[in-house]
């Protein structure tokens, strides 16, 4: 470690920086979510977890941006009329 002399040298006037520093408030926020249960291949998930890894994020959060920003591309193409969204029916 190198070794560091202070000095009672002059520093010049200072400047006051007002905080620019977002809050805890502003840090801490949860986006609007809603749990699904999904089937997804055994290659996918490797994948992901993988790229998670190396990343250092949750795989479950890199599956959701990656839904996110496909909904977001094709948003205008989505059907508006619900009459036109295929309807499966749900498994007793």
């Amino acid at each position: 470690m190198k070794n560091i002399k202070y000095t009672n040298e002059f520093i010049g006037p200072l400047k006051i920086i007002p905080d620019f520093l977002p809050g805890p408030e502003q840090l801490a926020f949860r986006e609007d979510s809603t749990k699904v249960t999904i089937g997804l291949s055994r290659k996918s998930i490797v994948f992901f977890k993988a790229a998670a890894r190396r990343y250092g994020t949750p795989y479950q959060t890199m599956i959701r941006r990656l839904l996110d920003a496909y909904a977001e591309q094709h948003e205008e193409a989505a059907p508006t009329n619900a009459s036109m969204i295929r309807r499966v029916p749900r498994r007793s």
